[in-house]
């Protein structure tokens, strides 16, 4: 995955070439890797997100935003166990909102939930964000309920007892989490390698039951706050990566410096200040959020899933919640840059700035398997040398110490060692990183 991000954007994954007509310059615009953690890519996939989850929002409703946070200990769980612990996390989340919400106001809940696996730092921090009306269709089937403080009986400012909210989440989570270690569906290294023994995991379980998790609910919209920069929010979390480039200060061969907030409360303090790590640490933590292909980020649950949505809908409808929020707000307007190549986009010259360009030749995006391959001269430096030591130790332990050196100089004399090597733009050198820039030539990365 590392390596395809490396190479997003260059000559080795092929592209359109234009010609400008008033001084024959050539532009080259090479394709993405499309790689979901690359920082670069995905615009396109962000940008439906976002004008699918607005779709959810009617006007005349208050919207909350609910975070749900796991302890820490839960989080270096989850680096071994990530399917698992994103399915409990969000399942607990919404047992304890749906519990409380039905409880205590009487309607039909309903929720967006996003998961976010990291902290400013870059450290391991699991939470799911979640998106919830302060309404919804009366559980007794009587028109649509808003929920009230149960103090003063005012709409609006209230969506549920956080502590009764905070409760059914922590026991509803701890609930799951035996089940997953009764069946033996979790899996412990590292730092959680103790807890194999029952008495050490008997003993994490009390620990856990007696903290005071965390479930914040975030107020409600104001005129500067409103549903809709919710949503442009949990946007920026669905692709992308844990850190985006604009927050790279700089990069060394040694360091790397970014901006990060700093602050115990949620969310930390506002303000960002720039922290340096290794460049080893840096690319250890980076690699702590890579998730696996069948991981889903984003869930509907209750009045949005696709089962009710529908009826859930008509039911708002009904009493003057007269549809969806208006779709003025456009990708711009959300922070959020689409920078997969663009068809309509008008081009310049990047010469004489003209705008008379023309498509003069296009190269198809070789597949991974090519640009990957174990005789690929176009894939980057370190991936090539990690490649050839894997190899080189498979073959060595089946056929004896320096087999594979002999087997190699052999069929180099032979003249077999360029055999199928795909051609690379002569202006291909060195892997780029977006946000990083050029790797450097070490045997250490």
């Amino acid at each position: 995955m590392l390596a395809k991000i490396t190479l997003c954007r260059t000559a080795a994954l092929g592209g359109r070439w234009y010609s400008c007509e008033e001084c024959g310059e050539t532009t080259k615009l090479h394709n993405s890797c499309g790689d979901r953690h690359c920082p670069g890519c995905s615009g396109a996939k962000r940008s439906d997100f976002n004008e699918r989850a607005s779709q959810l929002i009617v006007t005349g409703v208050d919207h909350y935003q609910v975070i749900f946070t796991v302890p820490e200990i839960i989080s270096a769980i989850a680096l071994a166990n990530r399917t698992e612990i994103a399915d409990l996390l969000f399942k607990s989340a919404w047992k304890a909102l749906k519990k409380t919400i039905t409880s205590e106001q009487g309607y039909e809940p309903a929720a967006l939930m996003v998961l976010h696996m990291w902290n400013q730092k870059l450290d391991a921090h699991w939470h799911v964000h979640a998106l919830v009306p302060g309404a919804g269709p009366d559980v007794a089937g009587d028109g649509v309920h808003q929920a009230r403080s149960p103090q003063t009986g005012q709409i609006g400012q209230y969506l549920v007892d956080a502590i009764a909210l905070r409760n059914a989440y922590r026991k509803a989570f701890l609930r799951g989490l035996k089940k997953l270690y009764r069946n033996r569906k979790l899996s412990f290294s590292g730092s959680t390698e103790h807890l194999r023994d029952e008495g050490n995991w008997d003993e994490l379980l009390a620990r856990l039951d007696e903290l005071q998790w965390v479930s914040h609910i975030e107020p409600p919209p104001s005129e500067l706050s409103q549903a809709k920069h919710v949503v442009s929010y949990l946007t920026r979390y669905v692709t992308g990566g844990p850190i985006s480039n604009h927050r790279i200060v700089s990069a060394t061969r040694d360091e790397v410096t970014f901006l990060a907030r700093e602050g115990h409360r949620t969310g930390g303090s506002r303000e960002q200040v720039p922290m340096t790590l290794s460049t080893s640490e840096f690319f250890r933590r980076w690699c702590l959020h890579i998730q696996p292909p069948q991981l889903t980020k984003t869930r509907c649950f209750g009045g949005w899933s696709n089962s009710r949505r529908k009826a859930y809908r008509l039911a708002m409808q009904s009493v003057g919640c007269d549809g969806v929020l208006d779709q003025s707000q456009s990708v711009a307007d959300t922070g959020l840059s689409d920078t997969e190549p663009d068809e309509e986009r008008k081009l310049r010259c990047t010469s004489c700035g003209s705008e008379s360009v023309v498509l003069s030749q296009v190269l198809a995006k070789p597949s991974w398997a090519v640009v990957l391959g174990a005789e690929s001269q176009c894939s980057p430096w370190w991936y090539r040398e990690s490649l050839k030591r894997r190899e080189k130790r498979l073959w060595d332990a089946a056929m004896g110490d320096g087999f594979y050196d002999w087997c190699t100089a052999h069929l180099k004399s032979m003249g077999e060692g360029a055999r199928d090597a795909p051609e690379c733009d002569s202006n291909w050198q060195q892997p780029y990183l977006p946000g990083i820039g050029i790797l450097p030539e070490t045997d250490g990365m």
